[in-house]
């Protein structure tokens, strides 16, 4: 799919947290539109997807080109009324391919890791690219104020390439965690949404991070799953002959896996697993 990346200058880029990120004093997307396109994104239902001249969601990239110098304005005035804890992206990924070329999210980094008196309290970096790897430099420079969430829904190709065809395979990003743990960098695996696995999945994360979080689409697509049951994703499962694995409880496969390979306080279940 050809993907139209166009330059936009944002009005802000702090946003109010709210809902399933409440435990956020801000979001902050680099970007609006993502090119990945996974066929499970809630994203797909929300206005900014919705109404963007009818153009298919996955085929346009909006780039904030004055984000960083938005950033640091108003990280100040919002450091002056208390704690700052952010959460880079909720709409949309801010390591999609654009980045590579327009380095937007790194410019933000730069901003926080920067000057002390601009580090947030807190920085959840949530992503599916191993393009994150390229700033470990700026992450290092917020030791435990920062914590990256890399995206692993399956330790399948098979089922990766059924569900999100344009984003990256699982071998990369489970490099990608390795890297940054090596590099110090606080890093928790995500499985969401749990997507058919194979039995050795939880073992295989076992051996690179000591962290996971695991959510559906049930408890985070912010709406029960009805969101996610509008976009058809249910289709995907039944073409695989996997459709056992769309149901509320499905989850719980996957979760008895990890207890079996984590301690259960490093195992967080939906919202419990994205909070600061």
């Amino acid at each position: 799919m050809r993907v139209h990346v166009r330059q936009k200058e944002a009005k802000s880029v702090l946003t109010k947290a709210s809902g399933f990120l409440a435990g956020y004093t801000h979001t902050l997307n680099p970007y609006s539109g993502c090119s990945f396109a996974c066929s499970y994104c809630y994203v797909r239902q929300m206005p900014v997807a919705l109404f963007h001249g009818g153009e298919a969601w996955g085929s346009w990239v909006d780039v904030k080109s004055n984000a960083p110098e938005l950033l640091e304005k108003e990280l100040v005035r919002a450091k002056r009324r208390g704690p700052v804890t952010i959460f880079c992206s909720s709409a949309t990924d801010p390591y999609q391919p654009s980045e590579a070329k327009e380095r937007i999210t790194r410019s933000l980094l730069e901003v926080m890791s920067g000057d002390l008196a601009l580090q947030p309290d807190f920085l959840f970096v949530q992503t599916r690219s191993p393009l994150v790897t390229r700033d470990a430099d700026l992450l290092a420079r917020l030791g435990d104020r920062v914590r990256v969430s890399l995206t692993v829904e399956t330790d399948r190709e098979d089922v990766r390439r059924a569900f999100t065809p344009a984003a990256p395979p699982v071998q990369a990003r489970l490099r990608a965690l390795r890297e940054l743990r090596a590099r110090g960098i606080p890093v928790q695996a995500t499985i969401a949404p749990v997507l058919p696995s194979s039995a050795d999945f939880a073992e295989r994360l076992a051996g690179i991070v000591d962290r996971v979080c695991i959510d559906d689409y049930f408890m985070g697509d912010g709406s029960g799953g009805r969101r996610t049951e509008r976009i058809g994703v249910r289709a995907i499962y039944d073409a695989l002959g996997l459709s056992d694995w769309y149901s509320r409880d499905a989850y719980q496969r996957v979760y008895e896996q990890l207890l079996r390979h984590f301690p259960r306080e490093r195992v967080f279940v939906s919202q419990a697993g994205f909070l600061p």
